[in-house]
C-alpha cells in the first residue's frame, strides 16, 4: 500500500472487484491487527452520503474480498468478524506498511549514526510511490497523506544523519528532489545548502536560499526563519565552522619560541611588571547566546588567524549586552594573552566622560609605573604607553566608548596585542577597526535568559505569559533582566501581573525599573550625548509606528532637505538600527520597541499641531508616491477613483524618480507600510488621507492578489469615513470592497457594498463614481445569470462614462459589452463591441486592456470555428500578462487556452493549462474559477475514459460550487467571473 495498492499471495495477484473492495482492502491494510468499524468503512466506500444498505453492501464487500483472497491461497481467517467491525491479521513481513514502522523503530534503537541511517534506509525501501496512489477516497486521501508525511519525515532524518556522516556529496540530489516536493520545508533547504557548500558549490547553495526566501515571501507573505538567515550569511563569509568545528578561543601552544630570549639590554627594555594585570570584571553567570559574535571575535583575536583585526569595536544600542558580550569574549581568549588584561571604563555615555589623559595615568599605574615616573603630557603618556606593550601580549578592554578621539591615545602599537571596545556609536575614524554589530537576543535565547533569572517553574506554568513580557521587553537583555530582578525579587508573583503591568506602553518603561537599572535611563545616557534636531526626529520617528521604515521619511518629518545627516546620527549613535537594504536599493531602518516607547514620551511635550503637522506631511508624501506608482502599473480599470482633496508631498526628483524606477518592486517593498500609512492617518483623525491611502493602494493589491491587505486598509479607512461623515471617500472604498467581494465570490455583499456606493456617489453627484459601480454590479449579475439584467447596468455605466468623456473605462466597458453581446448569441455586434475596445486601448497605449480584450476576443473566434485565431490572441494576451507579473489575468487566460483545446477533444494541451489555471485560482481564493477549471478537467478525463479521475476532478469542482453556495446562501452554481 505504500504505492499503488498491490497484494500477491503466494505469488499470485490478488483480484480485486472493483473500486469499492479496493478501498475495503485499503481500510482495512491502513489499520492491520486492529479493528476497522463498519463506520468508518462506510465512510471510506462513499464519500457523499451513503444510501440506507450501506451496511449490508459492506457485508457483501467483504464477503467478497474474503474470497478473493482465499482464491490465491489465504487462510479463512485472515480478515476475522469483530465486534462493530472486522480485521485483517497480518506478520511484520507480509505488509510494506508495518516493515516500515517496523524500520523506523529499529532505527530509533540505534546510537551509532551509521547504524540508523542504515536502518532508516531500509524502512525507506519498503515504498514505491505515493501511499495507496491510485485510490479515490475522501477519508483514505487523508490517511495517506498523514502516511507521505512520515515518510517524507524519514527521508529527511535519514539525509541529515548522512550529511552528518559526511556524505554531501552522495544525498545532494536527494535533497534536491526532496525540496522541489516540499519547497516550504526549511529544514530540507539547510540540509541542501550546507550540502551543497560542502560539495564546493557555494554559488548553487546561495541560489537555493535566495528561491526559497523569494518563495516564502510571495506566496506566504514571510521571511525564513532567523537559524536559516545565519546560515545564509555564514555562507557569505565562508564560516569555517560549516565544514569542520573549530575551537571557539585559540589558545597558543607553549613552546620555547613563544619566550623572547633574554637580552643582557632586557633591563632597559621598561619597567616589568611584578604580575600580569588581571582587571577584567567579573563574568555575567547566566550568559546566553550570542554564539555567532563570539565565534568572530576568537576569530579577529587569534593571533595566526589571517583576518586577526588587532581593534574590534562592538557596537549596539541601549541595554543590548554589549559590556557583557566584550566581558564574556575576554574571558574566553584570555589564555591567548598571558601578559594580562586591561579593562578601563570610558565612561563615553555619562554627563563626564573620562578624560583620555586620565585613563592612561590609570592604566600606567597598572602597568607598575607610579608616581613621578608618570608623564604630565598626553602625547608623553601614550608614548610611554605604547613602549611598555611592544614586547607584551596584552588584550586591552575598553568599555563604553563615546568618540574615537577617547579611545585613540588608549590604542597600544605592538603585534602582540589586541582591543575590544564597546560603544553605541560607530568608530570609523579608528585605525585597523573591525566592528559587529550587536542586536537583541533571538527569542530563543531571550527565553534562555529570562528562564536563568526566574527558574523553569514558573516559566514552564506560563509559558504564554512568559512570551508575552518577552515580546514587551523586545528581547532587549536589559529589559530581560529588569523583568527578571522585578520577579526573583518577588516570589508570590505570576508571570500574568508582570505582563498586566507592562503590557500598557504608556507605563512599561516606569515598570522596566529596579534599582539603578532602567531601560529608560540607558536611552537617556544615548540622547543626552545627541543634538537637538536628532532628538526631535527621534521623538517624531517613534510615532510613525513599530515598522521599518525608508529613510526618506525623515526629511517631510522634519520638514528639511537635508535630514539625511540627522539619520546617520542616529543609526551611529545605535538608537535606529540600519537592518537591511531592500529590493529597489532603499536602506531599511527601524526602532527597536522600547526606544520607540522612549521616542514617544520624548514626544509628549511637543505641541500637539506640531506632531500632526508632521504626520501631515509624511503620510502626504506617502500618498505622493502611491499616486506616482498606481500610475505606472496597468491600468485601474474600475478600481480608478479621482483623487480627494488630501495634500501631496513631492519628494525630490532624484528621489522619487529612482523609487519609482520599478513600481511594482516598490510597492512590495512598502506593503506593510502601505497599511501603516493608513492605520496612521487613522489614528490622528486624518480621514480624507486615509481613504485616499487605502484606494491608492487598491491597484496594486489587485494587481498582487493582496486581498487580505486589500480588505483590511479599506475597512480601517471605511470606519474613519464613515465616522467623518465623508461621503465621498466612503463611496470609494465601498467600490473597492465590491471589487473585491466579487473576486472572492461573496456575491451578495458585494451587491450591499456597491448599492450603498452607488447611492453615496448619485447623492454627491459622483457620475464617474455612479458608472463604476453600476458596471460592478453588472459583473455581479452576469455572474449570477441575470442577463438581461447585466446588459442594462453595462449600457447604462457605458453611457455616463462616454459623457463623463473617460476613455479608460469606456474602453473596458466596451469590452464587457462584448461580453454581453456574446453571451446573447450575437456575434457580429460582440465583434463591433470588441474592435472598438481594442482601438481604444490601443488609441490609449494601455497593453494591459488591450490583453484583456484579446482574452475576452478569443471566445468570439472559438464560436466562429476559428480555434487557431482564439488560440493566437490568448497567447498574445497571456504573453503580455507573464510580462506584467499578472497572475489572475494569466490564470483566466490560461483557463481559456484550456477551453479552446478542450473543444478540440485535446486533453494532453487541455489538461495541463487546466491544472495551471486552478493552482493559480486557488492560491488567490478563487473557487469558483478554480471549480471550472476542474469540471473541464474532469468531463476531458471522462471523455478519454478515466473514469476514477473523471470522479477526482468532478468531485473537487462540485465540492468548491457547494462552498460558493453556502456562502451566498444559493445552491446553483455561479458563472466563472471572468468568461
Amino acid at each position: 500500500m505504500l504505492g499503488p495498492l498491490h497484494a500477491r499471495i503466494t505469488g499470485r495477484e490478488v483480484r480485486l472487484n472493483g473500486p469499492r473492495q479496493a478501498k475495503m482492502l485499503a481500510a482495512l491494510l491502513i489499520d492491520a491487527n486492529n479493528t476497522v468499524t463498519v463506520e468508518r468503512l462506510v465512510a471510506v466506500m462513499w464519500d457523499g452520503e451513503a444510501p440506507a444498505t450501506a451496511v449490508r453492501q459492506v457485508q457483501d464487500a467483504v464477503s467478497g474480498l474474503r474470497r478473493n483472497l482465499a482464491a490465491c491461497g489465504a487462510p479463512g481467517t485472515l480478515i476475522s468478524t469483530r465486534r462493530g467491525g472486522y480485521e485483517i491479521h497480518l506478520a511484520q513481513d507480509q505488509l510494506d506498511l508495518l516493515e516500515f514502522d517496523h524500520g523506523r523503530r529499529l532505527a530509533d534503537q540505534y546510537t551509532a549514526p551509521s547504524e540508523t541511517a542504515a536502518a532508516l534506509r531500509r524502512a525507506l525501501a519498503c515504498w514505491r510511490g505515493n501511499a495507496l496512489a491510485d485510490i479515490s477516497s475522501r477519508v483514505l486521501e487523508i490517511d495517506a497523506a498523514r502516511l507521505d508525511e512520515r515518510r517524507a519525515a524519514t527521508h529527511k532524518q535519514c539525509l541529515a544523519i548522512e550529511l552528518g556522516l559526511g556524505r554531501h556529496r552522495e544525498v545532494v540530489d536527494e535533497l534536491t528532489a526532496l525540496l522541489r516536493e516540499h519547497p516550504y520545508d526549511e529544514d530540507v533547504a539547510e540540509h541542501l545548502i550546507v550540502a551543497l557548500y560542502r560539495c564546493r558549490r557555494q554559488g548553487e547553495a546561495l541560489q537555493v536560499y535566495e528561491r526559497l526566501r523569494r518563495t516564502l515571501a510571495d506566496e506566504l507573505g514571510v521571511d525564513p526563519t532567523p537559524p536559516l538567515q545565519a546560515l545564509h550569511q555564514r555562507i557569505l563569509t565562508a564560516d569555517p565552522a560549516l565544514a569542520a568545528p573549530v575551537p571557539a578561543v585559540p589558545v597558543p601552544a607553549s613552546s620555547p619560541s613563544d619566550t623572547p630570549p633574554e637580552s643582557p639590554d632586557a633591563a632597559t627594555a621598561g619597567p616589568a611588571m611584578a604580575m600580569p594585570v588581571r582587571q577584567l570584571p567579573l563574568d555575567v553567570p547566566d550568559f546566553v547566546g550570542r554564539s555567532d559574535a563570539l565565534a568572530e571575535l576568537a576569530r579577529l583575536l587569534d593571533g595566526s588567524a589571517p583576518n586577526r583585526a588587532p581593534v574590534a569595536v562592538v557596537v549596539g544600542g541601549p541595554g543590548v549586552g554589549k559590556s557583557c558580550l566584550v566581558t564574556h569574549a575576554a574571558r574566553l581568549a584570555s589564555a591567548a594573552f598571558p601578559d594580562g588584561q586591561l579593562y578601563l571604563d570610558l565612561a563615553g555615555t555619562s554627563d563626564e566622560p573620562r578624560d583620555p589623559g586620565l585613563m592612561l595615568a590609570e592604566a600606567l599605574r597598572a602597568l607598575s609605573i607610579a608616581g613621578s615616573a608618570i608623564p604630565n603630557g598626553l602625547s608623553e603618556r601614550a608614548a610611554l604607553y605604547r613602549s611598555l606593550l611592544v614586547d607584551r601580549r596584552m588584550l586591552v578592554v575598553l568599555d563604553d566608548a563615546g568618540r574615537a578621539g577617547q579611545v585613540l591615545p588608549l590604542l597600544p602599537g605592538a603585534d602582540g596585542c589586541a582591543v575590544l571596545i564597546t560603544s553605541r556609536t560607530l568608530l570609523t575614524h579608528l585605525p585597523g577597526t573591525r566592528h559587529i554589530d550587536l542586536d537583541v537576543l533571538s527569542p530563543a535565547e531571550a527565553r534562555e535568559l529570562f528562564t536563568g533569572i526566574v527558574g523553569r517553574r514558573r516559566v514552564e506554568r506560563e509559558p504564554a505569559e512568559a512570551d508575552a513580557i518577552l515580546g514587551c521587553c523586545g528581547n532587549l537583555p536589559l529589559a530581560i533582566r529588569i523583568a527578571g530582578g522585578k520577579l526573583t525579587g518577588r516570589p508570590a508573583w505570576s508571570l500574568r501581573v508582570l505582563r498586566e503591568r507592562i503590557e500598557d506602553e504608556s507605563r512599561r518603561l516606569a515598570e522596566l525599573r529596579i534599582g539603578d537599572l532602567s531601560v529608560r535611563a540607558s536611552v537617556d545616557l544615548s540622547l543626552r550625548l545627541l543634538p537637538a534636531d536628532a532628538v526631535r526626529a527621534l521623538s517624531l520617528l517613534g510615532l510613525l509606528g513599530a515598522y521599518t521604515l525608508p529613510g526618506w521619511v525623515v526629511g517631510p518629518l522634519l520638514d528639511r532637505s537635508d535630514a539625511e545627516e540627522v539619520l546617520d546620527t542616529l543609526v551611529d549613535a545605535s538608537l535606529v538600527r540600519l537592518t537591511a537594504t531592500d529590493a529597489i536599493g532603499q536602506p531599511r531602518y527601524r526602532l527597536h520597541d522600547l526606544i520607540r516607547t522612549c521616542a514617544v514620551e520624548i514626544a509628549t511635550p511637543l505641541p500637539t499641531a506640531d506632531k500632526r503637522d508632521a504626520i501631515v506631511r509624511v503620510l502626504s508624501a506617502w500618498l505622493e508616491l502611491v499616486g506616482r506608482g498606481t500610475d505606472r502599473l496597468p491600468a485601474a480599470g474600475l478600481l480608478a477613483a479621482a483623487p480627494g482633496s488630501a495634500p501631496r508631498r513631492p519628494l525630490p526628483d532624484t528621489v522619487a524618480d529612482r523609487l519609482m524606477a520599478d513600481p511594482l518592486g516598490w510597492f512590495d517593498a512598502e506593503r506593510d507600510n502601505l497599511l501603516g500609512a493608513v492605520k496612521l492617518a487613522v489614528d490622528w483623525g486624518l480621514d480624507e488621507l486615509a481613504w485616499e491611502l487605502a484606494a491608492g493602494a487598491a491597484t496594486y493589491y489587485d494587481h498582487r492578489c493582496l486581498y487580505q491587505d486589500w480588505q483590511h486598509g479599506h475597512r480601517l479607512a471605511l470606519d474613519a469615513a464613515e465616522a467623518a461623515g465623508n461621503a465621498r471617500g466612503a463611496s470609494v472604498l465601498l467600490r473597492g470592497l465590491g471589487q473585491l467581494h466579487i473576486y472572492q465570490d461573496e456575491f451578495d455583499r458585494a451587491t450591499r457594498a456597491l448599492k450603498s456606493s452607488l447611492e453615496l456617489c448619485r447623492d454627491g453627484g459622483d457620475k464617474l463614481g455612479e458608472a463604476l459601480s453600476v458596471a460592478m454590479l453588472g459583473t455581479v449579475s452576469r455572474v449570477q445569470g441575470r442577463d438581461d439584467e447585466a446588459l442594462e447596468r453595462v449600457e447604462h455605466a457605458l453611457a455616463i462614462a462616454a459623457g463623463e468623456g473617460d476613455r479608460r473605462v469606456e474602453a473596458q466597458l466596451s469590452c464587457s459589452m462584448a461580453v454581453m453581446k456574446l453571451m446573447q448569441g450575437k456575434l457580429d455586434e460582440a465583434e463591433f463591441w470588441f474592435d472598438g475596445a481594442l482601438s481604444q486601448a490601443g488609441a490609449l497605449g494601455d497593453g494591459h486592456r488591450v490583453a484583456v480584450v484579446l482574452r475576452r476576443f478569443s471566445r468570439l473566434h472559438d464560436r466562429r470555428g476559428d480555434p487557431d485565431e482564439a488560440l493566437r490572441c490568448l497567447g498574445q494576451a497571456l504573453a503580455t500578462f507573464e510580462k506584467l507579473a499578472d497572475e489572475r489575468c494569466a490564470a483566466y487566460t490560461l483557463l481559456e487556452v484550456g477551453r479552446v483545446y478542450a473543444g478540440q477533444g485535446d486533453r494532453d494541451r487541455a489538461s495541463p493549462a487546466l491544472e495551471r489555471a486552478a493552482g493559480l485560482f486557488h492560491r488567490h481564493g478563487d473557487r469558483q474559477d478554480e471549480a471550472t477549471c476542474w469540471q473541464l478537467i474532469g468531463d476531458l478525463d471522462a471523455a478519454a475514459g478515466v473514469h476514477h479521475l473523471a470522479r477526482r476532478h468532478r468531485g473537487r469542482a462540485l465540492r468548491l460550487w457547494q462552498m460558493i453556495g453556502d456562502i451566498n446562501r444559493t445552491k446553483a452554481p455561479a458563472r466563472p467571473s471572468s468568461p
